[in-house]
């Protein structure tokens, strides 16, 4: 569940740049979190390398990828339908066309969806796509192809990603791959492996060059970015066994997040997914040093109940919790924080629910991802605990819980009101061809008229009114960070 998931970018596929010289052609939509489609970009890029364009036209494709997510239920049920519509397809209008299932789904349903239900010609696990050359003969061939072997070093810090539905302003860079945290309502160790960390050089030289091409602003990646430590490559668990100049000249992530920031200092850095246990002093110190750092964390938390966290395996307490998020407010006023939280876990009670309720009022976090408990299958609460909380009840709490997010983040939102806050400019409203879209360092979208600005400036923003979840106002002025853009539009 420590994976923030966009809905409105879920089933996304998009059309890169053609190369000339390639004559397939890709098609290949992505579910579930950031990760997720940063990986979709590092297959795009091995597939060009293999004679593959994409393409957003599903009946024109040769071949067809979709790249799961396990942790919801409707995730899973979005992937299978999306299935039926490409077999559908293929049956109809294009027998020649190749379906493959990627990521997570594709390590925990290899089974079902090769041998049992035949709907697919390829699996492959997140930690494969190196292999898809060799999948992809196999399947011309005439066979199944699968490779779910999930690695103890493979980070993919040697592909350059194919950018992917970019704006051309902010994008991806994953830092990390796997998790080493068991939470009992968690299948990501079983789907991404264990835990490990790129080479801090070859992050260097992807921020570098994405800021050569005119983008703005990066968001480091990983299940657990607080847990990044390099020390020559391996597992982060095997690093009691390094050596002594390896020890001393690892990198974590708080020294990361100061060299990212240094090489860029007009390039805004974000991070995510973070874990209260791991988050250190240090990365709160980092994140204060740095203008360029934005003041914004999301800090999953689960439920406020000391018997639900430790049921849940979470390895910090509420008191905890709560005393890192007064350490994060003295490091970095104005910091803003959101939310992971799950309504209904197995055996949860109405206390449990009103020291859930409590917590926020104590922390009043700026947004959230709220979800109803949802059983899944390989997890250690499928196999040892029973779903005993009713759905109308998980949904009465769930709504609880989003009614105190819901109050709260307009609080939180109305701080900025009468305030001039620095936005970089994403993309044009939803609401209105006139006003563009932009964020704060604190993650907040701001509304503001277009006038003679463009994607990718940096501009200042005095807000006048606000909603629970955007900010409104007008531009005064090119901010100091950077002057106006050099983008092409």
């Amino acid at each position: 569940m420590e994976k923030i998931i966009e809905e409105e970018k879920q089933g996304t596929t998009v059309a890169v740049a053609p190369k000339s010289e390639n004559k397939r052609k890709l098609y290949i939509e992505s579910y579930g979190c950031q990760m997720n489609f940063a990986d979709s970009e590092v297959v795009a890029s091995i597939m060009a390398t293999q004679g593959f364009n994409t393409t957003n036209v599903l009946e024109d494709a040769d071949l067809v990828l979709v790249n799961t997510c396990s942790i919801r239920d409707k995730a899973e049920q979005t992937v299978r339908k999306r299935l039926e519509k490409y077999n559908r397809v293929k049956r109809k209008s294009n027998p020649n066309m190749k379906v493959g299932v990627l990521g997570c789904m594709a390590e925990r349903l290899k089974s079902k969806f090769l041998e049992e239900e035949k709907i697919v010609d390829m699996v492959v696990g997140p930690d494969a796509y190196k292999d898809l050359p060799n999948l992809l003969t196999e399947i011309d061939e005439g066979r199944d192809a699968v490779n779910v072997i999930l690695s103890k070093d493979e980070t993919y810090g040697d592909i350059a990603p194919v950018r992917l539905n970019t704006n051309g302003v902010t994008a991806f860079v994953s830092i990390t791959r796997g998790c080493d945290n068991m939470c009992t309502f968690c299948v990501v160790p079983f789907t991404r492996g264990r835990e490990r960390s790129r080479d801090p050089y070859s992050i260097l030289e992807e921020v570098n060059d994405l800021w050569d091409k005119g983008f703005k602003e990066v968001t480091l990646l990983g299940q657990n970015v607080d847990s990044y430590l390099w020390y020559g490559g391996g597992l982060k668990k095997d690093f009691k066994k390094a050596s002594k100049m390896a020890k001393a000249t690892a990198v974590d992530f708080a020294q990361l997040l100061h060299k990212v920031a240094n090489a860029q200092p007009n390039m805004r850095v974000r991070f995510s997914t973070s874990n209260p246990q791991d988050i250190s002093d240090d990365v709160l110190h980092a994140i204060a040093a740095h203008r360029n750092i934005c003041n914004y964390i999301h800090l999953p938390v689960q439920s406020g109940s000391d018997r639900i966290l430790k049921e849940m395996n979470r390895l910090h307490t509420r008191e905890e919790y709560m005393r890192l998020i007064d350490r994060v407010h003295a490091i970095i006023p104005n910091c803003a924080i959101s939310q992971d939280m799950i309504a209904g876990f197995p055996t949860e009670t109405e206390e449990d629910h009103k020291d859930t309720l409590s917590l926020m009022e104590y922390v009043k976090y700026d947004y959230g991802f709220m979800f109803a408990y949802s059983e899944r299958p390989g997890t250690m609460a499928a196999r040892k605990m029973e779903d005993d909380v009713p759905e109308d009840v998980k949904k009465r709490r769930l709504n609880e819980i989003i009614a105190v997010q819901r109050r709260t983040g307009h609080e939180r939102a109305q701080f900025f009101v009468g305030k001039t806050v620095e936005c970089l400019i994403e993309k044009e409203s939803k609401k209105s061809p006139d006003e563009w879209a932009g964020r704060n360092t604190q993650n907040y979208v701001a509304v503001f008229p277009k006038e003679n600005y463009k994607v990718g400036d940096y501009v200042m923003v005095k807000i006048t009114d606000c909603t629970s979840a955007t900010l409104i106002g007008e531009a005064v002025g090119y901010s100091d960070m950077v002057g106006p853009t050099t983008l092409d539009q």
